[in-house]
């Protein structure tokens, strides 16, 4: 089978939705039944609905799930120049922001015990001028990590992490109180003989006790921040009961693990009802963990196998602006998803991974065309998607 082993290889997930069409048939009496139709006379077909954006009411996004969970977006700091439409739909609309790579460690400490927090400190201003929380993103990602952190002897390595996680932690305390620790430790592999994902830190470690490592520095350096395990792909059964292994391990060896986050890279063919599953099986570990959704855009392509591991067999470019046909679709399982999540307490934020359709790192992955994932257009404009999940009474 085809294995995806880098971060944005996402799996592909079988079948569609299918659509019915549903046609009723006129009134009538007993005594004058209602005639049929002729049947080379067409049906009458209403046209869909027209679609004019405007400007969204300040809050109105965050304050229709107030009583749910916390509406974030991943963005950086130059996103808040003064201004700017960018600052204003983040001011107006979210009340969780995650620094979307300034806080990871690569950024952060390229050269060991050197520490660069300016761009990171600028965010968190940001954040607190406008009322917002800040999640932290990530303090472990193979992807990002500075090659100092994984040399020399596994007890050399452990104590360069725990400083790491311990520094970064503590410069934040009391001001970041939800971290994505480990970030993506779970293979993809369906057919592996162990849940974890074969990254150069387990490679230099021996074994995944890395994960613990930085889990128990984090806790030390701030009891009361809250700590997530965060991964991909947990819509898909294999992935998401290799996920919760892990997290049962954990848990039995007491590192202070208080959530999931499930990151919901979603494509238009995507199951809304596997990806709940996802918040239900974690909830049924009866553990007591937070659910978050921590990185949610839905893709416009439903790409084959080929196009993430060769580059080859991509679909085309849909080009700008979005078709209608997808952004109904889309704009639909926005809001089953939004609405299944509201039903399930476990969930308290919900962050989609950009904040316009321009930003979005799907411009570019697996291949470089216009995608349309997000809540707002290239001109921060509100879409289909953003009317769904704000206005139940708007029809898609």
């Amino acid at each position: 089978m085809t294995k995806f082993s880098a971060r944005d290889r996402l799996r592909l997930i079988g079948g569609g939705a299918a659509a019915a069409a549903l046609h009723a048939c006129g009134g009538g009496t007993p005594s004058a039944p209602a005639a049929l139709p002729d049947s080379k006379t067409p049906l009458p077909i209403s046209p869909p609905p027209t679609f004019t954006p405007a400007v969204p009411a300040t809050g109105i996004l965050k304050n229709t799930w107030r009583n749910n969970f916390d509406v974030g977006v991943a963005v950086e700091a130059y996103q808040f120049s003064p201004q700017s439409l960018s600052r204003k739909r983040i001011l107006d609309q979210f009340n969780s922001i995650t620094a979307e790579y300034t806080l990871k460690a690569a950024f952060i400490a390229p050269q060991e015990g050197v520490y660069n927090f300016e761009f990171a400190d600028q965010l968190w201003d940001a954040a607190q001028a406008g009322g917002l929380k800040l999640r932290g993103h990530a303090l472990l990602w193979h992807e990002a990590t500075p090659a100092w952190m994984l040399q020399g002897s596994p007890a050399q390595i452990r104590t360069k992490l725990e400083t790491y996680v311990t520094d970064v932690v503590t410069h934040f305390r009391g001001r970041i109180t939800d971290w994505d620790v480990c970030n993506e430790v779970i293979t993809d592999d369906d057919w592996a003989n162990s849940p974890y994902r074969d990254t150069q830190w387990l490679q230099a470690v021996g074994g995944p006790e890395y994960i613990s490592w930085a889990f128990e520095a984090a806790r030390a350096a701030d009891p009361d921040a809250r700590l997530f395990l965060s991964d991909y792909s947990t819509e898909l059964p294999g992935k998401r009961a290799r996920l919760i292994t892990v997290a049962q391990d954990l848990l039995d060896m007491d590192v202070p693990l208080d959530g999931i986050g499930h990151q919901m890279h979603l494509r238009t063919t995507s199951s809304i009802p596997d990806a709940l599953t996802a918040i239900d099986d974690v909830d049924g570990m009866f553990a007591g963990l937070v659910n978050q959704v921590t990185e949610l855009d839905i893709s416009v392509y439903t790409d084959p196998g080929s196009c993430y591991e060769t580059g080859t067999n991509c679909l085309p470019d849909v080009g700008n602006p979005m078709p209608a046909d997808i952004a109904r679709q889309q704009a639909q399982m926005y809001r089953d998803f939004f609405n299944g999540l509201a039903l399930r307490p476990s969930v308290d934020s919900v962050t989609v991974w950009g904040l316009s359709d321009g930003d979005s790192w799907l411009n570019t992955n697996p291949t470089v065309r216009y995608n349309h994932p997000l809540l707002f257009d290239r001109d921060f404009m509100p879409k289909r998607a953003f009317y769904a999940i704000t206005d139940p009474g708007f029809d898609i």
